[in-house]
């Protein structure tokens, strides 16, 4: 009878889940039956920007002027650059360039040629398509994780005219990607948040060219993204953990104010390390800070979150609200960063360079498990939970470690902060004197209610829980 049922669940769940790739082959047709909610409206207020964001005009908002003069000698250094890209002269210079701004028009094969997509895709012909079919006839079979990307896919970047109508080509090509990539990279499978990197690349390439970038992104040490979305999420802890030793070393007065007013760094800054940056600064700034991650890697990040509080502690120091200051940090700074975008990449270069003086540009070594273990590409097929699409009854050892760590950091009490190293009250960083380190309370970033989604029972990795039961820090995401 048991059997029978599991058949019968089964079924019912591929049926489903049929309908959903349905709707995505169909896009935008006829004869797609898309609900009225679903699909954003443009009216005639709406203005949109060189990005391709749709902005309110009755709503107040900075513009960003360039100098055309400047913008045109750019492009033409970088048209210059793009041609002779494995030249001498050219690799001298982009770390330079890159830091001054990738023209926005020649974005897309900047980014293409930094991350190397091009030689990626001619060494690994047809295997999108391959991982494609196999998501079509196999990610069917994990319900969970496909229904949590048509429903991430229908939230991400909404304002943007690529994303704004239902099953738009670039909806389609973000569904094509994600699915695809859970094929590729069955150890990490599908998380939430991995739909903004996504999205971002489609801005700029199409969905194979993305689908090599994401992988880049995932599984080369240089950026190591797979340990921010793997189950436990190491990667997230480990920052988190550093940004706070930052903090505490060179800011002791505002790391006091935050402790005062209870504002954990997980939130505020979980999309500062999950999708660098994304809907938390300007998307002008935001992909300034992109163009130096392709280069420079995950020291651009750490030196990114420590600019922010240092460009605005002052600011923060007078809230005496963690609601004020976690609005200011999520949401205004996004709409108006104060500064405009050369000011602040100018800060991150000196932040960087301060950083690295004191040993603090980058985090501890990763741990094993922030990289895939098992090869890519390789399928193995889900087990009949995963099929289902049932919730699991049990926690992995991990996710029970996890939450043990959690309840342990809450509960520890925060040794004083002592400090010869501060930006409170000097833009210098002076190194006299020694200092305590503060134990971050930051593995609420791991609660055991954020495991992520995966295909595959046998490669140690959870089932995806519902949606519904993601932590609120996630769905802030």
């Amino acid at each position: 009878m048991c059997i029978m049922d599991d058949e019968l669940l089964i079924s019912r769940a591929r049926e489903e889940r049929k309908k959903i790739f349905e709707r995505y082959d169909k896009g935008r047709s006829a004869d797609n039956d898309i609900d009225p909610w679903e699909d954003a409206a443009l009216e005639i207020y709406h203005k949109m920007d060189k990005y391709g964001f749709i902005h309110d005009e009755r709503m107040q908002r900075k513009e960003v002027t360039e100098n055309f003069y400047v913008q045109q000698e750019r492009e033409k250094k970088w048209l210059h650059m793009l041609r002779r890209w494995n030249k001498k002269d050219t690799v001298e210079k982009l770390k330079k360039r890159v830091f001054k701004g990738i023209p926005n028009k020649l974005r897309s094969a900047a980014w293409l040629k930094i991350l190397n997509v091009e030689k990626t895709m001619a060494d690994n012909v047809g295997v999108y398509k391959r991982m494609l079919d196999l998501a079509r006839e196999f990610s069917t079979e994990s319900f969970s994780q496909v229904r949590q990307i048509d429903s991430d896919v229908n939230r991400q970047f909404r304002e943007h005219v690529h994303y704004l109508e239902r099953y738009s080509i670039k909806q389609q090509a973000l569904f094509n990607v994600l699915t695809a990539y859970s094929m590729y990279n069955m150890e990490l499978g599908y998380c939430q948040g991995m739909a903004g990197v996504a999205g971002i690349l489609l801005m700029y390439m199409d969905d194979e060219q993305a689908f090599w970038a994401l992988n880049t992104f995932m599984s080369d040490s240089k950026y190591a993204m797979h340990g921010l979305f793997i189950e436990g999420f190491p990667k997230l802890t480990r920052f988190l953990h550093h940004h706070d030793k930052i903090v505490t070393k060179f800011m002791p007065k505002l790391q006091k104010h935050f402790m005062k007013h209870n504002l954990d760094s997980i939130l505020y800054s979980l999309k500062w390390f999950f999708v660098i940056f994304v809907e938390r600064i300007p998307f002008s700034l935001c992909l300034r800070i992109w163009d130096i991650y392709m280069i420079e890697g995950e020291r651009v990040v750490v030196a990114m979150a420590f600019t922010i509080l240092r460009l605005h502690r002052t600011k923060l120091l007078k809230m005496k609200d963690m609601d004020l200051m976690t609005d200011f940090l999520q949401s205004q700074l996004h709409k108006d960063f104060g500064y405009d975008d050369d000011y602040v990449i100018r800060a991150v270069e000196q932040s960087m360079v301060d950083l690295k003086r004191h040993k603090m540009d980058l985090p501890p070594p990763p741990l094993p498990r922030e990289l895939p273990k098992h090869p890519l590409g390789q399928f193995i097929e889900p087990n009949i939970e995963s099929k289902i699409g049932r919730r699991k009854s049990l926690f992995t050892q991990n996710e029970l470690k996890t939450t043990e760590t959690v309840i342990m950091r809450q509960e520890a009490i925060a040794p004083d902060i002592v400090s010869n190293f501060s930006y409170d009250t000097d833009d210098n960083l002076v190194e006299d004197g020694s200092m305590k380190l503060y134990q971050s309370t930051n593995s609420l970033a791991t609660s055991m209610a954020m495991s992520r989604s995966s295909s595959v029972a046998s490669l140690g990795s959870s089932d995806e829980d519902d949606s519904s039961e993601k932590s609120t820090e996630v769905t802030r995401l």
